[in-house]
């Protein structure tokens, strides 16, 4: 596993919008607090569970077609960067869709490996970062703070 510190700062100092699949409505998760946390600095937030339809106001999305569609009838361009708070069995299925879809960037969360999948997706040009914390990496990052 090998995340590279340059991409990471390339993926928060570009994306505007991300789907944060696996976005709970439940203020203890992880999840939940990050997705307010990037809205707060700046960035569209896209909240992906099928089990909701919103989240801290927000309409949440069944799946990343429906966030990918709805980011382009919106803001006239797509989702940047997936944002993963799903178990890692579930990530072959999230990287076929990010490639599908034409998405640049994939950021699997703390605890969120599957080398095999994050290979697949950058053989297809998709920049990664796995098992790490956008929060944390961003939150390191002062003049990121508040992009608005």
């Amino acid at each position: 596993m090998n995340n590279d510190p340059a991409i990471i700062d390339e993926m928060l100092r570009t994306t505007k919008t991300i789907a944060v699949v696996g976005m709970s409505d439940k203020t203890w998760r992880a999840s939940h607090h990050i997705g307010r946390y990037l809205a707060a600095n700046g960035y569209r937030v896209l909240p992906v569970n099928p089990a909701l339809t919103e989240v801290l106001g927000i309409k949440c999305y069944p799946d990343l077609d429906a966030a990918q569609t709805a980011a382009r009838e919106e803001a006239g361009a797509g989702i940047d960067l997936v944002d993963v708070f799903r178990a890692s069995e579930f990530v072959p299925g999230i990287v076929d869709d990010v490639v599908r879809l034409g998405i640049p960037y994939l950021w699997l969360q703390d605890g969120v490996i599957h080398e095999e999948a994050v290979a697949r997706a950058r053989a297809a040009g998709v920049k990664c970062i796995q098992n790490d914390c956008i929060f944390r990496e961003h939150s390191a990052r002062p003049e990121l703070h508040s992009r608005n």
